[in-house]
């Protein structure tokens, strides 16, 4: 596990719960509107804190602390995830999960393994458009199945897309609607402009106005 940064507390990042978050450094895409590059970016990384030094942690805040979320980066890239998630659950602590979707497999053996309690999902924007977004090929199968299986999986969930006005126009959230079909819970995130970017394209990124994101919210956003 390469882990970029710990949070010793959250109110915000697992629902309902008391927690902690863990991030992992590496990812798979390279969204130009991402605001954690020292995540992304190896030339950004800084020295990975210990795995033992967190979990140490972790067991001191047993009855204190209700979860742990494990973001990033991308999670699903770290070979050592099992076995890390697996010594939190042994802890007793709720483990909620991050992810592109882009490792569907992983998420499998995960959910298998009865190892995660939550899942959030980003969906960047409408398949058609992902290689642009995230720079990566081939991913619109692997984002297909792990929207399937985490529907599918009984575990509690959540969709969400961050809303660049650049990618996420109306007929894009409508071919999302599509993608996620009856999902309980998704969600749009306003974007929110990056001090540093993960690419240099001269792209322009802008955001919706707050009144313009109201009106996407209550066409869009479902939460069962």
């Amino acid at each position: 596990m390469r882990i970029g940064g710990f949070q010793k507390l959250t109110l915000v990042d697992y629902p309902a719960k008391l927690a902690a978050s863990v991030f992992t450094q590496g990812c798979n895409f390279r969204c130009g509107y991402c605001h954690n590059p020292e995540l992304v970016l190896p030339s950004m990384f800084q020295v990975p804190i210990e795995a033992e030094m967190v979990l140490s942690y972790l067991n001191e805040r047993r009855g204190k602390l209700e979860g742990v979320v494990i973001t990033g980066g991308e999670p699903t890239i770290q070979k050592g995830l099992t076995n890390f998630v697996l010594q939190i659950k042994n802890m007793g602590f709720a483990v909620k999960l991050d992810t592109n979707g882009s490792h569907p497999d992983i998420l499998a053996s995960l959910i298998e393994l009865k190892l995660i309690d939550y899942i959030a999902m980003d969906i960047k924007s409408s398949l058609a458009r992902y290689k642009d977004i995230t720079g990566s090929d081939g991913i619109v199968l692997k984002i297909l199945e792990s929207v399937e299986l985490i529907i599918n999986s009984g575990i509690p969930y959540q969709f969400r897309t961050t809303l660049v006005k650049e990618y996420c126009s109306h007929e894009d959230l409508r071919d999302i609607q599509q993608l996620i079909g009856k999902a309980k819970h998704y969600v749009l995130q306003p974007f929110v402009l990056p001090q540093k970017r993960v690419d240099f394209r001269e792209v322009l990124l802008s955001q919706y106005t707050h009144a313009e994101m109201e009106l996407l919210k209550a066409k869009y956003e479902h939460q069962g």
